[in-house]
């Protein structure tokens, strides 16, 4: 099993390649892997609750695994409030994806 760290830096609703990103996490879960995937910059546009579609809620019914972490510096730069984000989504500080980027065996892939 491999530890792999996707970082989403694009808005889905703006450019159609980032759905590509949200397969991918979907499918290295399936096959056994740990995956975290980080939102961060306008990456985090998903992550508000209600939003349409539903990215981050598809992700965790597909793939329940896949933990799902959020950048609050770029939540607030873009008005989001932390408890305004949607279920299943962890709100952090840059530092843990500093920490994860440095983990010993995690591959990491920035998007």
């Amino acid at each position: 099993m491999g530890k792999y760290l996707l970082i989403e830096s694009r808005d889905p609703y703006e450019y159609g390649d980032p759905n590509y990103f949200y397969d991918l996490a979907r499918d290295l879960a399936d096959r056994g892997n740990e995956v975290a995937f980080f939102l961060i910059q306008n990456g985090v546009f998903p992550a508000r609750s209600g939003a349409k579609p539903d990215k981050i809620g598809e992700l965790r019914q597909a793939s329940p695994r896949v933990r799902v972490l959020a950048d609050e510096f770029s939540l607030r730069e873009r008005g989001i409030a932390r408890d305004a984000t949607a279920p299943g989504v962890e709100v952090t500080e840059i530092g843990a994806l500093v920490d994860m980027l440095v983990e010993d065996g995690r591959k990491a892939v920035w998007h």
